[in-house]
């Protein structure tokens, strides 16, 4: 199917805005079945981006949302991003990531291999450079 740039009336504005071949080759493929009615200025406005594009809900005026609570590992006042839900442990930051697994395998990053190998950050994760070696053995 072949696309030509065509010339569209903005529903808001009233001024005309090119619908180019590809913006309908993109329209085709996502099988949307009208052509756009407003120019990408209207759009940008009525959507809203025009404040800040990719910058999310700070962008809008929204805040998040921070509860005040006691982390039930160590017992300090802590603040967490949601609201805690009743019967489920709420950790503070450092608690939750001593309590995070270790990553292994291909995702262990190179300056985590690094510190690993040369013996650094096993106060950190736990492990030395013994059995990242061990790891690395062929199988037989």
């Amino acid at each position: 199917m072949e696309f030509l740039d065509r010339l569209l009336t903005c529903a808001d504005c009233g001024g005309e805005f090119i619908f180019t071949a590809g913006e309908q080759l993109f329209f085709f493929d996502k099988q949307f079945k009208n052509d756009p009615k407003r120019c990408k200025p209207c759009k940008s406005k009525r959507s809203c981006t025009g404040l800040k594009a990719g910058a999310g809900p700070a962008a809008a005026g929204l805040s998040r949302t921070e509860t005040r609570t006691e982390c039930s590992a160590c017992g300090i006042e802590t603040t967490v991003p949601f609201k805690p839900t009743q019967g489920r442990p709420v950790l503070c930051r450092q608690c939750f990531q001593s309590n995070r697994a270790p990553t292994t395998g291909a995702l262990v990053t190179a300056a985590a291999t690094a510190e690993m190998v040369a013996g650094t950050g096993a106060e950190h994760t736990g492990f030395g450079a013994e059995p990242w070696v061990a790891a690395q053995a062929p199988h037989a």
